[in-house]
C-alpha cells in the first residue's frame, strides 16, 4: 500500500471514530436512566392523579338488577322476569369455612394477602384490551367485586383503571372478609342465580350454610363461566373444562393448607341437580322465553347480560296464532287423553313450530304440556327422527340434481319405480331392502303417487339414484341439521335427528320457492344503554324455484289423496307430508300453504325423558300415525291462523314431470289392494339412541295412472347384510324388525 493510499484509510478510520463517538455521546447511561425514570416518575404522578380524581362510587345497576320484560309482535306484554331478583344476601359466618376457601383458591390464592391488585393480570387486560383481543382474566377478588358491585362489565381501558384504583381504595376501606362476602353475594353464577344463597338453591337445592367442599368447589369453578360450566347443559368439551377446574381449586386448597391431601383424596365431584324453571314461566310461556334466550345468545346478548335486567324483548310470536295453536292441541290431542289413568297417554309429548315462509318468523310455537310440568321443549328438541317427512327432501335433491334412474331415465313426478315391498335397492354397497307397511307391494308406481303413499321401497332406490352424499347436502342446505345423519339408503326414511323448528325451516324453504328460510323467533332486543338489532337470516337460493314447486306440486297430492287428507279441507291450499318412526316412537305432519308452514310432531316420552317409547294406542286408537293426531292437529290450527281460510293458491312454475317410456314387467307380483308401508331401516346408531326408521299407516292408495320409466328389480340374488346393518329377526331382510311410512 502507497502513503497516499494509507493517508486515505487512517482519515476513514477517523471519521468512523468520530461518529460512533458522536452517537455514544447521545445515548449514554445516564441520559437513558434519566429518561426512563422521567417517565415512570410521569407515569406516578398520573396514576396519583387519577387516584385523587376517582372516587368510590355508588353500587351500579347490575348490583341493583331490574326484571325483563318480554313481548308478543304486537307489543302485549307475554311475560315479566327478574322480578324480587333471585339473590339473598347471607353473611360470611353462614358460609362454611372450606366453601370460603374454595372461593379464593379457584379465583385468587394471594387475597388475604394482596393490596386488592394484580398489577400483572391487570396490566395483561389492558394490552388485551388495547389490542382487541378481548376480556382477559387476572383480576382478584377485590377487583372482580368492585366491577360487580360498583362498575360495569365493559371491556373498556377506562373501566380497567377505575377498576384499578377503586380497589386499592376498597382494600384500604375494608377487611378482607368484607369483601370476600361482597363478592360471593354480588357474583353471578348462572340459573338466573345472584349470590351464593341463590346459587345453593339453584344448583343443589340447600342453604349456602349447608354447602359442602365439593359442593363450594363447582360453585367457585362455575364462576369462570357459569352458561359453559353449567353441567345439565354444557357441552363435553364444558364439562371436561368445569372438571379440571374443579380439581384445581381443591389442590389449591391443599396448596394453601386449607385442605389435607387426605380429605381431598375422599371427596367426589359434586353433580348439580337438573335446573328448575323459575315461577310465572307456566304453559307455553317459558318455553317461548326459552327459545327467545338461546336466540339471544347467538346474537351476542349473554345470559348474564339479561339477569343484569331492563330489557325489553319483542317476539316474532303473534298472539291469536299462538292461541290458535294452543287450542288446537288441547281440542284435537289433549281433551282425548287420559294422562292419569293410561300408561300410553301418560306418555305423549306434543311439539309444534310455525313460521311464516316468506320472513322466517316463528309466529307460533308449542313447547309441550306445561313449561313447569315438563321442562324439555317439544318444539326445539332434537333427539327423535323425523321419519317419513324427509321423504320429500330426497325428492327435491333428485330434482336438483337432474338425477336419473339406474336406465338412465331423468326422475320426476310421473317417473316410475317398482314399489315392491322388500325389493333390494340397486347401485349401493350398502344392502337395504325396505318393508312397505303390512308389507304390501305396489308394482309399479309413479313418483307422485308413491309419495302420496309414502313407499318406503322407491323411496330408498330414490336416494340410491341421487346418492345418499348429494341427499344430505340438499338436506343441510334446506335447513335440516348435522345429526346423527349418516350417507346411507336407510337415510331415506328420515333416520337423522330433527325438531320441528328445524324441518319447519327445511319445508318454509320448499314454500318459499327454495329461498332460504331461516326461522327466528326475535324480532329486537331494547335496554336503556343497548339496543340489539337481531342479524337478520340470509336468504339465499338454496335450491331452484323449479325443484321446490316440483316437490311443492307432490305434496298437494298427499293432502289431497294420500296420507294427509286429515289436513285436506276446501278452505285453503295445501301441501303436506306425514312420517312415523320405527316402533310409533314418534309422528309428525309438516306442511304449509302459501302464507304459513307448520309442522307438528307427537313424541312417545318414558322415564322422565330419558326413553323413547312407542305412541301405539294413544287415546285408545291404535298406531298414532303422522296423518292422525299430528294433522288434525295441523288442521285445526291452520284454519285458525288464517282466520278461518284462505284465497291464496301456490304459484308453481316449471313442474318437472318426469319422462314417461313404457315400464318393463316386474319381477314380482304386486299387491292387487297396495296400501303404503315402511320397513324399518338398520340402525346406526347404540340401542339406546333411536334406530334409523320410520312408520304410518296409508290413507289412499291407487295404480299409477301414467306409462312410466321403472328402475328394475336386480335379477341377482340379495347380498348378506353388513355387520351392524340387520336388525331384523331371523329369516327377515335386512332392517326387518319395525315399519316406517307416511
Amino acid at each position: 500500500m502507497g502513503r497516499a493510499d494509507a493517508r486515505r484509510a487512517l482519515a476513514q478510520e477517523s471519521r468512523r471514530a468520530a461518529k460512533s463517538g458522536g452517537i455514544r455521546r447521545l445515548f449514554t447511561w445516564k441520559k437513558l436512566l434519566g429518561t426512563f425514570f422521567g417517565i415512570v416518575l410521569l407515569g406516578m404522578g398520573a396514576f396519583g392523579a387519577l387516584y385523587l380524581y376517582v372516587d368510590v362510587p355508588a353500587a351500579n345497576a347490575m348490583a341493583e338488577r331490574q326484571s325483563n320484560v318480554y313481548k308478543y309482535s304486537d307489543g302485549t306484554v307475554l311475560a315479566r322476569t327478574g322480578k324480587g331478583v333471585n339473590r339473598q344476601i347471607v353473611d360470611l359466618d353462614e358460609v362454611p369455612k372450606k366453601v370460603q376457601h374454595a372461593f379464593v383458591a379457584a379465583e385468587n390464592k394471594t387475597f388475604y394477602k394482596d393490596q386488592g391488585v394484580d398489577l400483572k393480570g391487570t396490566t395483561r387486560a389492558l394490552l388485551s384490551t388495547v389490542s382487541g383481543k378481548g376480556k382477559q382474566g387476572g383480576s382478584t377478588i377485590t377487583q372482580q367485586y368492585v366491577k360487580n358491585y360498583y362498575l360495569t362489565q365493559d371491556p373498556t381501558v377506562s373501566r380497567k383503571l377505575k377498576e384499578l384504583v377503586i380497589s386499592l381504595k376498597i382494600d384500604q376501606q375494608k377487611s378482607k372478609d368484607e369483601i370476600l362476602a361482597g363478592y360471593i353475594n354480588t357474583a353471578y353464577y348462572g340459573r338466573g342465580a345472584s349470590g351464593i344463597q341463590a346459587a345453593a338453591q339453584a344448583y343443589y337445592g340447600v342453604d349456602a350454610k349447608d354447602l359442602n367442599v365439593s359442593q363450594g368447589a363447582y360453585l367457585a369453578s362455575l364462576l369462570q363461566a357459569p352458561s359453559q360450566y353449567d353441567w345439565n347443559s354444557a357441552t363435553p368439551t364444558g364439562k371436561k373444562l368445569v372438571k379440571e377446574r374443579w380439581a384445581y381449586t381443591l389442590r389449591n386448597m391443599v396448596e394453601m393448607d386449607w385442605l389435607t391431601e387426605s380429605e381431598k383424596a375422599k371427596l367426589k365431584f359434586a353433580y348439580p341437580q337438573k335446573p328448575k324453571p323459575a315461577a310465572g314461566m307456566e304453559g307455553q310461556t317459558g318455553y317461548l322465553v326459552e327459545a327467545a334466550n338461546k336466540e339471544l345468545e347467538k346474537q351476542g346478548v349473554t345470559e348474564e347480560d339479561r339477569e343484569a335486567g331492563g330489557w325489553t324483548f319483542t317476539l316474532t310470536v303473534d298472539k291469536k296464532r299462538q292461541q290458535a295453536l294452543e287450542k288446537a292441541v288441547d281440542d284435537q290431542l289433549e281433551s282425548k287423553l287420559d294422562r292419569e289413568g293410561s300408561k300410553v297417554d301418560a306418555t305423549v309429548q306434543a311439539g309444534a313450530t310455525s313460521v311464516d315462509p316468506k320472513t322466517g318468523k316463528v309466529v307460533a310455537l308449542y313447547g309441550g304440556e306445561d313449561y313447569i310440568k315438563h321442562y324439555i321443549s317439544n318444539a326445539t328438541r332434537q333427539d327423535y327422527q323425523p321419519a317419513s317427512t324427509f321423504k320429500p327432501l330426497v325428492l327435491a335433491s333428485a330434482l336438483e340434481n337432474e338425477s336419473t334412474t339406474q336406465d338412465g331415465s331423468l326422475i320426476g313426478l310421473n317417473t316410475v319405480y317398482d314399489g315392491t315391498s322388500k325389493r333390494p335397492v340397486v347401485g349401493s354397497d350398502t344392502p337395504f331392502s325396505p318393508q312397505n307397511e303390512d308389507d304390501r307391494s305396489y308394482g309399479p308406481i309413479s313418483v307422485q303417487k308413491a309419495m302420496n303413499s309414502s313407499v318406503n321401497s322407491v323411496f330408498a332406490q330414490m336416494i340410491v339414484d341421487v346418492t345418499p352424499s348429494a341427499a344430505k347436502q340438499t338436506a343441510l342446505d334446506l335447513g335440516v341439521p348435522d345429526k346423527n345423519f349418516p350417507e346411507r339408503p336407510a337415510v331415506s326414511l328420515g333416520t337423522m335427528n330433527a325438531s320441528t323448528w328445524d324441518m319447519a325451516g327445511a319445508y318454509a324453504t320448499l314454500d318459499n320457492h327454495g329461498r332460504k328460510v331461516t326461522p327466528h323467533i326475535l324480532q329486537s332486543a331494547e335496554h336503556r344503554d343497548r339496543t340489539v338489532n337481531p342479524e337478520k337470516p340470509k336468504r339465499e337460493q338454496a335450491i331452484s324455484r323449479a325443484s321446490a314447486d316440483t316437490v311443492t306440486k307432490a305434496l298437494t297430492g298427499v293432502v289431497d289423496a294420500g296420507s294427509g287428507s286429515a289436513a285436506n279441507t276446501s278452505a285453503y291450499d295445501a301441501a303436506g307430508k306425514t312420517g312415523t318412526s320405527e316402533d310409533n316412537k314418534s309422528a309428525w305432519f309438516a306442511g304449509y300453504t302459501p302464507e304459513l308452514t307448520t309442522v307438528v310432531a307427537l313424541f312417545g316420552e318414558g322415564d322422565g325423558g330419558r326413553k323413547q317409547v312407542s305412541l301405539t294406542g294413544t287415546a285408545n286408537s291404535g298406531r298414532a300415525n303422522g296423518g292422525g293426531f299430528p294433522a288434525r292437529i295441523w288442521a285445526d290450527y291452520t284454519l285458525g291462523a288464517l282466520g278461518g281460510g284462505s284465497s291464496k293458491t301456490f304459484d308453481l312454475q316449471d313442474v318437472e314431470r318426469g319422462e314417461v317410456p313404457a315400464p318393463p314387467t316386474p319381477s314380482d307380483t304386486p299387491s292387487e289392494e297396495p296400501t303404503e308401508s315402511e320397513e324399518p331401516t338398520p340402525s346406526d346408531t347404540p340401542s339406546e339412541t333411536p334406530s334409523e326408521t320410520p312408520s304410518e299407516s296409508p290413507s289412499s292408495s291407487a295404480p299409477p295412472t301414467d306409462s312410466p320409466t321403472v328402475t328394475p328389480p336386480p335379477t341377482s340374488p340379495e347380498l348378506p347384510p353388513q355387520p351392524g346393518e340387520d336388525d331384523g329377526q331371523p329369516g327377515e331382510r335386512p332392517g326387518g324388525n319395525g315399519l316406517l311410512g307416511q
